[in-house]
């Protein structure tokens, strides 16, 4: 027996059309079932589907339109203490011109260092993407990224030579958590060779997982040259505390 089924009609209609979206099976435009078939399919009320779209469209998965029907809207990025920047973006913005070269390609089973980057509890199959970006063919920054394929399995099949998986990501699939971790390093030999830097030469190294309600999506790997980049954070002041 599955303890992981849904327990009510309404949790299971709102994991399957959850799960149709995020797995892109329902990509972005994409009009859903009218409430009245959905509510024959799985034998409810349409009131009970009603309140699932609802809940659907409240979280920004859907949105309803006057007399056109239900669709799914495209991904928000959602606030975090580090927003999720798209590098290209960010090379593009400067003025210059943005480029991508992917190194290695590998779909496999996930070994004990790919779940504890992934934060698994047990293996599933990944794709494993090493990737420079380069900033008007300078190299910018080495990425070396998860994704799991069990929460995203149309990456398997994707091409990001076109658009950085980092990119399709942000635009594809819709995430609720992010966890950032930040550290200065010496470069390895590899990362010195990929980034045209000297040996040991400092770099500064971006963790990040995202998650969608607690189930893991990508971990990324970023390695950007110390002199040419930095972060920015802006903050403001919480309600007094008394502290």
């Amino acid at each position: 027996m599955n303890d992981d089924r849904p327990a009510t009609l309404h949790d299971r209609i709102l994991a399957d059309v959850r799960d149709n979206i995020v797995r892109g099976i329902w990509p972005p435009g994409y009009r859903i079932p009218f409430e009245t078939d959905m509510a024959t399919e799985y034998g409810v009320s349409r009131m009970t589907v009603n309140k699932v779209l609802t809940q659907l469209t409240r979280e920004g998965y859907l949105e309803r339109r006057r007399k056109l029907g239900t669709f799914v809207t495209a991904p928000r990025v959602q606030s975090a203490v580090m927003e999720i920047a798209n590098i290209g973006e960010e090379i593009r913005d400067t003025g210059r011109a943005y480029s991508l070269t992917i190194l290695t390609r590998d779909v496999r089973r996930a070994t004990p260092a790919d779940m504890q980057s992934l934060h698994l509890d047990h293996p599933v199959r990944i794709l494993a993407l090493d990737s420079v970006h380069y900033a008007d063919n300078s190299p910018f920054c080495h990425e070396a990224r998860l994704i799991n394929l069990d929460a995203v399995p149309t990456a398997e099949t994707t091409d990001f030579e076109g658009e950085s998986a980092g990119a399709w990501l942000l635009r594809q699939v819709p995430w609720s958590a992010a966890e950032h971790t930040i550290r200065a390093i010496s470069a390895t030999a590899t990362e010195a060779r990929v980034l045209a830097l000297k040996p040991g030469a400092a770099c500064l190294e971006i963790g990040r997982l995202t998650e969608l309600e607690g189930r893991p999506i990508t971990f990324a790997r970023l390695i950007y040259p110390g002199d040419k980049h930095q972060l920015v954070a802006q903050f403001s002041p919480h309600a007094a505390t008394g502290s």
